[in-house]
């Protein structure tokens, strides 16, 4: 079970976090920080294997925390959160070696992909004794790989947050076709899109007898 650490100083933001951590079977919550300097506290006393961690906060931002962390030399990961999508803070965020990059409002397919990678990147590690070139470029390749197979064939992740965007916003139940309506795609693209979010157990699928003339399949974002 991987620990996580919510750093973010707007509650509602850090309650959704939790929310999505607490839905990923493999992810625990260990605590919650409402800045950095709390949250460097937090990792002197406690064991965390991974960040969820905002860019702006007062106090201390999530790049001078990253930055503190890297030079305490203290081993964990972060997925960094922000509500701007900036060149400048994303360059310094891939500088600082982070797992991941979210911009606000992101959704939980996305967030889930985000820890996905951060599970593909530790276990890579973790199968190597010695780290040689090859073992490098195996480690490389098999997060890339990894990451790449996240969704099956014909699933496109930009396709994929549009409807999960959507549906989020509205949380009704509703048909294919009226999701399809609604996003600008075709009605068996979405019902393609709706089946494999109802398998991975993202949206609720339930059949509707009660349209007074052929049955129809409706649903809703969990």
């Amino acid at each position: 079970m991987y620990r996580v650490l919510i750093v973010e100083d707007d509650p509602m933001v850090a309650m959704i976090n939790e929310r999505y951590v607490c839905r990923c079977q493999q992810f625990q919550v260990a605590g919650r920080c409402k800045d950095g300097l709390s949250a460097l506290d937090f990792l002197a006393e406690n064991e965390v294997d991974l960040l969820i961690l905002d860019v702006y906060m007062p106090q201390m931002d999530g790049f001078e925390t990253l930055r503190q962390i890297r030079k305490r030399k203290i081993g964990v990961d972060a997925i960094m959160v922000t509500a701007a999508n900036e060149r400048e803070a994303l360059e310094e965020a891939l500088h600082l070696g982070v797992v991941d990059y979210l911009v606000k409002p992101f959704t939980f397919e996305r967030f889930r992909m985000a820890l996905d990678k951060f599970i593909a990147h530790t276990d890579a590690l973790k199968e190597l004794d010695t780290l040689d070139q090859k073992s490098i470029d195996h480690i490389i390749d098999a997060t890339r790989r990894k990451h790449e197979d996240l969704h099956p064939k014909g699933i496109q992740e930009q396709t994929l947050q549009r409807i999960v965007a959507h549906m989020e916003r509205d949380r009704q139940w509703a048909t294919g076709e009226s999701i399809a309506e609604q996003v600008g795609l075709t009605g068996v693209t979405v019902r393609r899109y709706l089946g494999y979010l109802a398998d991975a157990g993202i949206v609720e699928s339930q059949m509707d007898y009660g349209t007074g003339g052929r049955p129809c399949m409706r649903y809703k974002i969990r």
